[in-house]
């Protein structure tokens, strides 16, 4: 296994040959990969593996083969000492309704081993951090879901962790709600020091927080890659203008005089988190310097307003689309396939890949929860 020490720009989790077996599904599947220093995000479908190997890695479940190390420590022997050193948030509501936020993250300050001052002290500075400060004394049974959610977030962080493990720590919020959930996270790492991996089926999360995303599906490695390198700007100019009295669709009317001027353009559709408005924006083929001055001038004469127009970059969910239509290309009729996968569960704004690689995870209809 690679040198998994905590240095600066080293991994701070390695895995090698990873897998997790259950009777009738494999969750992790010989998964190999070193996250380094910063904000991770682990996407993947529900079933993909995510939560079963965030266990693995708190030694809370053992892998079936394979090893990881989480800061230089085997998950396998030193599951303890990994606990002391990681915060970890999960998923699910789990905090008892009748304690204030006080005395649950007071409480679990204590179990990590700070005495009480040091535990009141910090539960104190970590709820400020979080903005429940105000908050504090109240019973959680009456909090809201993204206060519960902050509550969760402050105690993987009380006892001063180097590392904490996120999974979908923006479950059940609203777009604000969510919003304030990303910048907490990235200020974990940036105001404080401490590595972060989050675990999401929101591709525009990982994409506007993350410094490196894991792609898995079926507990395989799809791709592990700077998110600058998801995102690296293509040969696409993205173009969005406004309608007008004269032209009520103007997407349309623009589309239909750039096709005319034998440019190639398509709709782009709704982005990978569904940002609205995006079905309003085209994706026009830059062949030459000229194409600029093309749409520009085209968008002049059709008296229409330019609302942006700009390169377009990749985005994480292409990864999957790319996937299963190379797939798709290849298969005689896919609506014969026999267990065929099941797009449903498949992260917002993407198309689950099809394959033995997206299907190991269903096997068994969802009996193991490994989203």
């Amino acid at each position: 296994m690679a040198d998994t020490t905590t240095v600066e720009h080293v991994t701070v989790i390695a895995t090698e040959s990873l897998s997790k077996r259950f009777p009738r599904v494999t969750a992790l599947d010989r998964l190999s990969v070193d996250i380094a220093p910063g904000v991770t995000g682990l996407v993947g479908a529900n079933g993909a593996g995510k939560s079963t190997l965030i266990k693995i890695l708190l030694g809370l479940s053992p892998a079936s083969e394979g090893r990881a190390s989480v800061l230089g420590l085997d998950v396998a022997k030193d599951g303890s000492a990994i606990r002391e050193s990681v915060g970890y948030m999960p998923e699910h509501d789990c905090l008892p309704p009748d304690v204030s936020a006080t005395e649950f993250v007071v409480h679990m300050a204590r179990m990590s081993g700070l005495p009480p001052s040091a535990a009141r002290e910090r539960t104190a500075d970590t709820l400020r951090h979080v903005g429940l400060y105000e908050e504090r004394y109240r019973p959680m049974g009456g909090y809201s879901t993204g206060m519960k959610q902050r509550v969760k977030l402050a105690q993987a962080l009380v006892h001063d962790p180097r590392l904490v493990l996120l999974d979908e720590p923006t479950n059940g919020l609203d777009p604000v709600g969510r919003d304030e959930m990303l910048g907490l996270i990235r200020r974990v790492h940036t105001d404080f020091g401490i590595s972060v991996l989050v675990t999401s089926h929101l591709l525009g999360e990982l994409e506007r927080t993350c410094d490196h995303v894991v792609v898995i599906d079926g507990g395989k490695l799809l791709r592990s890659s700077s998110t600058s390198d998801f995102t690296q700007a293509t040969a696409s100019l993205a173009v969005e203008v406004t309608d007008t009295t004269d032209h009520p669709d103007g997407t349309k009317a623009l589309r239909t005089a750039l096709d005319r001027a034998g440019l190639t353009v398509q709709p782009a559709g709704r982005d990978a988190d569904g940002t609205p408005g995006s079905d309003h924006v085209l994706l026009v083929d830059v062949a030459s310097e000229e194409t600029y001055d093309t749409v520009r001038d085209t968008i002049a004469d059709l008296g229409l307003g330019l609302v942006r127009m700009e390169q377009r970059r990749h985005r994480i969910a292409e990864i999957f689309r790319s996937d299963d239509d190379a797939d798709a290309s290849h298969a005689p009729d896919a609506s014969h396939a026999p267990d065929a996968p099941d797009a449903s569960n498949a992260p917002d704004g993407m198309t689950k890949p099809a394959g033995p690689a997206g299907a190991s995870a269903h096997g068994n209809g969802g009996a193991v929860d490994a989203a």
